[in-house]
């Protein structure tokens, strides 16, 4: 068990904040180490629980009983990934290529295809 810490200094128009984060360890780390845990920590929040949490609202999700509020979770990171791996011609937000595959069935249809695609070619490697 051991403990790290972490300074960080930000500047936002102008305005410098700056921080000292505290991080329960299962083994020492030497600080170039611990540094590289701490920014894939935060790759990962950034680039899927921020996505879930502005493009899906999933804090206000309130399903609780039995195993749904874990199903529900699940369903929406798939959600994420196969709209995260099909390319496009164009370029779009998350938000409003979730709304189009709502709202619009061969979308939808040609996500789920694309997807499928996708995971075929990988399996092939």
């Amino acid at each position: 068990m051991a403990c790290g810490a972490v300074k960080t200094e930000r500047n936002i128009k102008g305005q410098t904040t700056r921080e000292t984060r505290y991080f329960l360890l299962s083994e020492p780390l030497a600080p170039d180490q611990l540094l590289t845990k701490v920014r894939k920590h935060w790759r990962i929040e950034n680039s899927l629980h921020w996505v879930l949490d502005v493009t899906m609202n999933e804090d206000q999700q309130r399903t609780r009983t039995g195993h749904g509020a874990e199903n529900m979770a699940l369903m929406r990171r798939m959600a994420v990934n196969m709209v995260r791996v099909v390319p496009e011609q164009k370029k779009s937000s998350m938000r409003s290529k979730l709304k189009r595959a709502r709202w619009n069935d061969s979308y939808l249809q040609e996500l789920i295809i694309g997807a499928k695609i996708q995971l075929n070619e990988i399996e092939k490697v």
